[in-house]
């Protein structure tokens, strides 16, 4: 059974930094594109971050996190993280890590989920 479980959230002040990490338990994660998206409320869409490729020599992002957010992943740990700099309070959200997509811009192409991490971002 596939589990991925997301952690680091948290309050930090506008112009701050988190990192968050998500660990998968089960499946085949080294073979498995990753990604981040966000949801600023509930029944919004989810928003695409960041993907990244199973050898995570390539990296995909959102206009919203290039130059801010950085995704690496860690195949032996069976981790992905997300850095997030120069927080904004716009990208207070909960943000999720997902696995396996058939096509990595669209949350609904992505097989499996956390359950999410909320992330707030006071001015």
């Amino acid at each position: 059974q596939v589990q991925l479980v997301e952690s680091g959230g948290g309050s930090v002040q506008a112009g701050g930094s988190l990192t968050l990490s998500c660990v998968v338990s089960g499946g085949s994660f080294s073979y498995w594109m990753m990604g981040w998206f966000r949801q600023q409320a509930p029944g919004k869409d989810h928003e695409f971050l960041a993907a990244i490729s199973p050898t995570g020599a390539d990296k995909y992002y959102a206009d919203s996190a290039k130059g801010r957010f950085t995704i690496s992943r860690d195949n032996a740990k069976r981790t992905v993280d997300l850095q997030m700099d120069s927080l904004k309070p716009e990208d207070t959200a909960k943000y999720f890590c997902a696995a396996d997509p058939t096509n990595l811009w669209s949350p609904t192409d992505y097989n499996y989920w956390g359950l999410g991490i909320q992330v707030t971002v006071s001015s």
